[in-house]
C-alpha cells in the first residue's frame, strides 16, 4: 500500500519570510542557543511595551543594554534593525528572544 502525500496548505507557495512570519518564529528558538531566560525575556519584554517602543532608537539602546549588561558585545546597527522587527512583531517574546540570540556576540 503506498501513501498519498497530502498538501499540508491550500495557499500554494511561500516565500521563505512569510513563512518565517506564519511559523512565529517558533521553530527557530528553543535550539541550544538558548541564553536568556523566561524571566528575563518577560522583564525585558516589559520594559520594551512601557516605554511605548516610540522610539526605534531607544528600543534598540534598550536591547544593547540587556545584551551588553550580560557580557555580550552589541553592532549599534544590527540592534536598530532588530528593535525594527522586534517592534513589528508585536514584542512577541519568541521574536525578541530569536532576534536577541542572534545579535549576542561573544566578547
Amino acid at each position: 500500500m503506498q501513501l498519498q502525500q497530502v498538501p499540508m496548505s491550500l495557499m500554494g507557495q511561500r516565500s521563505e519570510s512569510e513563512v518565517m512570519t506564519a511559523m512565529g518564529y517558533e521553530n527557530m528558538v528553543g535550539n541550544d542557543k538558548d541564553r536568556f531566560t523566561m524571566t528575563e525575556l518577560a522583564a525585558l519584554r516589559n520594559d520594551l511595551l512601557q516605554g511605548g517602543m516610540v522610539d526605534s532608537y531607544e528600543a534598540a539602546e534598550l536591547l544593547r543594554v540587556f545584551l551588553m549588561g550580560r557580557g555580550y558585545g552589541v553592532s549599534p546597527t544590527a540592534a536598530l534593525d532588530a528593535a525594527g522587527r522586534v517592534e513589528m512583531a508585536g514584542c512577541a517574546i519568541p521574536v525578541l528572544q530569536y532576534e536577541l540570540e542572534n545579535l549576542a556576540m561573544v566578547m
